[in-house]
């Protein structure tokens, strides 16, 4: 590139030309905390297993403030299908592009730079700042923040408000901030019959059949009415597999696997019975297998809430909208600490898709937008 870029245009760059697909790092977390290290900071690398995590701190006292995010970013997909080598940024039209762009070098870049702001002009600023990066967040997500929250509740290190880097913004930056996420269950439904010959089928008992009508009644099922802050909770069958592959033999088993977005009007013992009664209301042989991805969480107004719609109100002049929607996030993690957090990031309409790109104006703004919430809440 040859223009000169902001602070944060140029750190997302740098970024963004580290190729960092999860659980790699590429030393991304190395790059921020050197910056993060010359303002004042403590630096601390945890690692677990193949995954690099960085806790960074500024300050000993309360409230503390801390931005998240992940350094790690998803598989580039076909280098043929992109216009640009992903991991060498590019500037076209006022968009950079790149892996990451979006998902989340530039909010983590925009946090960088802020917070340097913020600190020049207050360095005796109150409370604390810190930073809770990892490169686990796009992967399984077990050796990441999950265990970084962890080691800070073992040590009783609290955290009061986290600020998620998340592409959250759906038009403009800062038009959508998510307050809470739903939970994510899934589960393996293995319904077990008989094989056997389907000229005789008095001596088969065929899954599929006996399956379908339980399999409809979970689908049509209400399974609660959700609240002012989250949609009904959903439940969807993502795959179904069953037969031999011959068109002359009943299959003896069908696996099916299911998963819900569940509100906090539903718990996880419950949606579970609930599952359980009706398989066995229609008399199937079956095995559950469940994995729990996250419980909901929701940050409902408050400091943390008020502080960063100030900030955007201030910065871009428009009143945010507070949303649960969408998958899953870290923040799931960090709200077990009692830490209210929101997630705020630039607009998400590329994420994970070939050619990522981002406006790079909007990260002047979410970089302001950072510092201004800084501004709220610590000076």
């Amino acid at each position: 590139m040859t223009t000169t870029l902001s602070p944060t245009l140029a750190l997302a760059c740098e970024l963004i030309a580290r190729d960092s697909t999860t659980p790699d790092d590429a030393g991304c977390q190395q790059l921020m905390g050197d910056r993060l290290a010359a303002c004042g900071f403590t630096l601390e690398s945890l690692r677990f297993g193949e995954v690099d995590n960085l806790w960074a701190r500024r300050g000993t006292q309360s409230p503390v403030l801390c931005f998240a995010g992940h350094t790690d970013v998803v598989p580039s997909g076909p280098l043929e299908q992109w216009d640009n080598p992903p991991f060498e940024p590019i500037m076209r039209d006022g968009m950079l592009y790149g892996r990451g762009a979006a998902d989340m070098k530039g909010s983590l870049a925009a946090m960088v730079v802020a917070v340097e702001r913020f600190v020049a002009a207050h360095p005796d600023h109150r409370g604390s700042i810190a930073f809770l990066i990892t490169s686990d967040e796009e992967g399984p997500a077990t050796e990441g923040t999950v265990k970084v929250v962890q080691t800070l509740v073992d040590r009783d290190e609290k955290v009061d408000w986290c600020i998620v880097g998340e592409p959250s913004s759906t038009e403009q930056v800062g038009d959508v901030v998510k307050n809470g996420r739903r939970g994510s269950l899934n589960a393996r439904l293995l319904i077990k019959g008989k094989q056997g010959h389907v000229a005789y089928p008095h001596l088969a008992r065929n899954p599929i059949h006996l399956a379908a009508p339980a399999l409809a009644e979970l689908a049509a099922e209400t399974w609660d009415q959700g609240n002012a802050f989250f949609p009904p909770t959903s439940f969807q069958i993502s795959n179904i597999h069953s037969g031999t592959g011959a068109t002359n033999v009943v299959p003896g088993e069908l696996e099916a696997l299911i998963n819900f977005r569940f509100s906090t009007e539903s718990t996880v013992a419950g949606l579970q019975q609930r599952v359980i009664d009706i398989l066995d209301r229609h008399g199937l042989d079956h095995e559950l297998e469940w994995t729990l991805s996250g419980q909901p969480f929701l940050t409902e107004p408050g400091e943390l809430l008020d502080g960063v719609a100030a900030a955007i109100r201030q910065v871009t002049g428009r009143e945010t909208q507070p949303s649960t929607s969408g998958g899953t996030s870290d923040g799931r993690f960090i709200a077990t600490m009692g830490t209210q957090v929101v997630e705020l990031g630039p607009v998400n309409a590329t994420i994970h898709q070939l050619n990522e790109h981002i406006n790079a104006a909007d990260l002047e703004t979410l970089t302001d937008i950072y510092q201004a919430t800084l501004q709220e809440l610590l000076s």
